[in-house]
């Protein structure tokens, strides 16, 4: 167990660190750095979800299978899904044991023990903070007393973090909307500059998407939608951005990727868009097509 004085030290660092501004992705990776100097663990995550409470907004992972997206929050589903529902601490011995665990098709390594706490705003639970460990019996009341100081002290900064990204935020698709455009692509162009990074955006337009809210209905356009960004975002980095100019029409900023790169993404794009039909709820299904095209930024000032 870390010592007090150090515990201490952590948290400090953290508070500083957080109350400069910063994106929310770059907020919550370092909460989940500082839970795993604080908690024994072979990995954290945290999930921060939208207004509803029902939709994963942005999440971080750290330590071992830090290098897999965030897994989709799903409500009432899992030991996330309970603790959000709940809003109470879920500290596990034995996961084999727990009904509440779910084994993840691409987890990727081993969960015997683990401690979620809520992250709390307001009277409601914003996201979840959560420990794993691959022996079981890892942890104890210490441990959930620091889990819970650690969530109090990260929340504030975290929630400014979160309403920032929400008035950015496209709440059919979870993606970007059209006001981030100008001020998310100038501010990547700042930062590639320095390194003359190149920078590519791919522009897709869904092809005959009225079509389908004519046909099938707004809902099931919304569905096309949704499922149309959650795609580019399994096929993207994490430090991808997508971005809904509005209608049927996207960009997708690629920060550090040249054109040859961002063609191949949008090809496999393409691909999976006309082999994958997208099921709707009155039981029929469509095949919504893309067309993209890119542009690319060499990494030197205009």
């Amino acid at each position: 167990m870390v010592e007090p004085r150090d515990a201490l030290q952590i948290l400090l660092r953290l508070t500083r660190e957080l109350t400069e501004a910063q994106p929310l992705p770059e907020a919550l990776q370092r909460v989940t750095n500082a839970a795993l100097q604080l908690l024994p663990g072979d990995h954290a995550s945290i999930r921060v979800l939208d207004k509803s409470g029902k939709e994963l907004l942005s999440g971080a992972r750290s330590g071992t299978g830090s290098v897999v997206r965030p897994v989709k929050h799903e409500s009432g589903v899992g030991v996330a899904g309970w603790v959000v529902d709940h809003g109470k601490i879920a500290r596990i011995s034995d996961t084999i044991d727990d009904e509440r665990f779910i084994v993840k098709a691409n987890q990727g390594f081993a969960i015997r023990s683990m401690l979620a706490v809520p992250l709390w705003s307001a009277g409601e639970v914003v996201g979840v903070l959560a420990t794993t460990h691959r022996e079981p019996g890892t942890y104890t009341d210490e441990d959930e007393a620091l889990a819970s100081l650690l969530a109090n002290c990260a929340v504030p900064p975290i929630e400014k973090a979160r309403l920032a990204r929400l008035a950015v935020t496209d709440s059919a698709t979870m993606a970007y909307n059209h006001s981030y455009l100008r001020s998310g692509l100038e501010e990547q162009m700042v930062r590639h500059a320095a390194a003359k990074a190149r920078l590519t955006l791919l522009l897709i337009d869904l092809d005959h998407f009225k079509a389908v809210n004519d046909t099938h209905g707004h809902q099931a356009g919304d569905r096309v939608l949704r499922t149309f960004a959650d795609r580019v975002r399994a096929a993207t980095r994490d430090n991808d951005l997508l971005v809904r100019r509005g209608g049927d029409e996207f960009v997708l900023i690629m920060p550090g990727t040249d054109k040859q790169s961002a063609n191949f993404v949008a090809e496999r794009l393409r691909g999976t868009m006309e082999a994958m039909p997208i099921a709707l709820r009155d039981g029929n299904s469509v095949i919504q097509t893309v067309s993209i095209g890119s542009a690319t930024w060499d990494g030197k000032e205009a």
